[in-house]
């Protein structure tokens, strides 16, 4: 079972709990809901009223009812959906540019 990640909602810093944070010395594994009291963002110092919950990694994005809609993108994972844009922005690119070789 995978620990849900955070989201700072003043600068868009993400707690991995899989990963800890190096910069406040908060070791792997160490739940949000575990932190200490005078846990603050380590960007911009928002304390921990200001994160809201974002699911585990590698997870969907998205609210889990809107997830069946659409042609099937919805239930890609954010590392899928930026192969799926940037390779048709890379193939549309590679299209444009074979143009050139047409007299």
């Amino acid at each position: 079972m995978e620990i849900d990640r955070y989201e700072c909602r003043a600068c868009g810093y993400t707690y991995e709990p899989a990963k800890g944070d190096s910069r406040t010395d908060t070791p792997p594994g160490v739940a949000f809901e575990e932190l200490p009291s005078g846990w603050r963002c380590p960007v911009c110092g928002a304390s921990t009223r200001q994160f809201s919950n974002v699911g585990p990694a590698g997870t969907a994005s998205g609210f889990k009812e809107n997830l069946k809609y659409g042609f099937g993108v919805n239930t890609l994972t954010p590392g899928q959906k930026n192969l799926l844009i940037f390779g048709a922005l890379g193939i549309a690119v590679l299209f444009f540019l074979s143009l050139y070789g047409l007299r």
